[in-house]
């Protein structure tokens, strides 16, 4: 089973991400618990781009679009693996090599992603890969967090804050309308910390019904450094959580997943917003809008980003 434990203001340790207690329902029943999700983390419309006059076209695994890396994504082929433990630190090192048109992406893709547990309560993860041919990328971690520690309590009670002046529109089949939104005035705008669930009623008042966030959120610059995008806290357990990031952009999900279907390891099942997703990465459909950052990477150079989740209390 998938844990991350992290103690509360009274020191009692809980497992704060959402997984399964068996391996048969990682593989079989798995709305990404805990995966790395390449080679494009969120959709592709209509599963194709264009690379100047090469035209490629993508399984399509989300109606006529494509979604975390097709239908077997990075999610769900076996890695080699790499352990390191110092006095400090505990290092995991996972290694994939994806084939020329695997899922229908161009050129051979040589993938590396460590993970790091260090003494500063810092759970890093730095993904790098190199090709030999242009190709999109855009790798991300999708762990559902829950601080406080009850799976059957929704994530309403959480207070969220993200770094991000901009949001990325999305159409009815979730895909970009190819520009940037600014969040002010909006029940995207988490610029000061807010309760999920205010933001959510704001949310769902204009659709007149129950849809949650699944948006792409954008930073106002992107210079490939590291840098604060978000911030979680738990007032109950005073549980905190920030999310440092090198990407432009972050995807907030709010597991509006269907009731009944994915068993909950604390018995029962897991309901809808028992959790939520922080996946830092490029914006969705970038090989088709000019107008974002780039996800390609060409043959000869090295894609690099890293993530931070680091954990306290308050």
């Amino acid at each position: 089973m998938t844990r991350l434990m992290a103690p509360d203001r009274n020191g009692m340790f809980s497992n704060i991400v959402l997984g399964y207690n068996e391996f048969n329902d990682y593989e079989n029943n798995n709305p990404y618990f805990g995966a790395i999700i390449g080679r494009y983390a969120n959709r592709i419309r209509n599963a194709e781009f264009t690379q100047g006059n090469n035209h490629f076209t993508l399984s399509r695994n989300d109606g006529p679009h494509h979604l975390h890396g097709g239908f077997r994504g990075f999610d769900k082929v076996i890695w080699s693996v790499d352990i390191h433990k110092t006095e400090d630190q505990a290092r995991l090192t996972l290694r994939y090599n994806s084939k020329d048109t695997e899922e229908g992406y161009p050129g051979n893709l040589n993938v590396a992603v460590t993970y790091t547990i260090d003494q500063k309560n810092r759970w890093t993860i730095e993904y790098s890969a190199q090709t030999d041919k242009e190709t999109p990328i855009n790798l991300t971690q999708h762990s559902y967090f829950n601080l406080s520690g009850d799976f059957d309590q929704e994530i309403l009670d959480h207070h969220l804050k993200l770094e991000t002046d901009y949001f990325v529109p999305i159409d009815y089949n979730n895909l970009p309308t190819g520009k940037l939104s600014a969040v002010a005035g909006t029940p995207f705008d988490f610029r000061t910390s807010k309760l999920i669930a205010t933001q959510l009623i704001a949310l769902e008042e204009g659709f007149n019904k129950e849809v949650g966030f699944d948006h792409c959120f954008a930073m106002k610059t992107y210079d490939t450094t590291l840098r604060k995008i978000a911030e979680v806290t738990h007032e109950p357990s005073g549980r905190h959580m920030e999310v440092f990031t090198t990407k432009p952009g972050v995807q907030f999900y709010t597991a509006n997943f269907p009731k009944n279907l994915y068993p909950n390891p604390q018995g029962g099942f897991y309901k809808s917003r028992t959790g939520f997703c922080l996946e830092t990465q490029h914006f969705p459909d970038a090989p088709n809008q000019s107008a974002f950052p780039t996800a390609l990477i060409k043959s000869g150079e090295t894609y690099h980003h890293k993530t931070v989740y680091k954990f306290g209390c308050k």
